[in-house]
């Protein structure tokens, strides 16, 4: 379980949706007879008509995290979104009396369901070729997994195995100060950008005028 105070919480399907989007790699992770396992992966999120989740992916055969992710075993999928350290000196509290101390503020989400293992070449080359496109999308001259020669994408294939997670639970946790005033996570916004951290100074800037669409508290 994600700990998330209420403030945190990012319950929005789409603010979640476009999370993965934005940072396809997560982190896979499993807890077996050997202990806690984990593998970053670049997923592909499929969303159907009833708004149900699930995560694609593929893992190196030669991965040694394969041999303890079976059918049907529960996972946890870990996105990390925009992220970075909040110094006091950005809160007025800290002119004001100096109670102030440091954070971090970021985006995360966490994804828990059923894995399902798939070694059928038909699913692996469609799952790549989805994937593919959707990483190549805005590229001058994307690349399609038809440019290789089909010998060499067969025997690529050869070498993974497919991962499904259909997700029964998300927890979104966007901590960005909104236990802090206006003033002060107006600040931290500024601050982050003149640091040259744009992401999570416009993720908290989108959050404010959420919360005040008439730019007051």
């Amino acid at each position: 379980m994600l700990y998330t105070p209420r403030a945190f919480n990012q319950p929005d399907a789409e603010a979640q949706r476009q999370l993965v989007q934005r940072h396809p790699l997560g982190l896979l992770i499993s807890n077996g007879n050997d202990g806690p396992q984990a593998t970053p992966l670049p997923f592909l999120l499929q969303v159907d008509a009833q708004g149900e989740w699930v995560l694609q992916g593929h893992l190196s055969r030669a991965n040694p995290h394969l041999k303890a992710l079976e059918d049907g075993m529960p996972v946890l999928v870990v996105f990390q979104g925009e992220q970075g350290y909040i110094t006091p000196a950005w809160y007025e509290e800290k002119a004001r009396s100096g109670k102030a101390v440091p954070t971090w503020n970021y985006l995360t989400l966490h994804c828990r369901g059923p894995l399902i293992r798939h070694d059928n070449a038909d699913w692996l080359r469609a799952q790549v070729e989805r994937l593919t496109a959707q990483q190549e999308q805005g590229m001058p001259q994307p690349w399609a997994v038809s440019d290789a020669p089909a010998t060499y994408i067969d025997s690529m294939i050869k070498a993974i195995v497919g991962v499904e997670i259909r997700v029964t639970q998300r927890e979104g946790k966007w901590k960005l100060n909104q236990n802090r005033s206006l003033t002060d996570r107006q600040q931290v916004a500024d601050g982050l950008a003149q640091q040259h951290n744009t992401s999570l100074a416009a993720e908290m800037r989108r959050t404010l005028e959420a919360e005040t669409p008439d730019g007051t508290e």
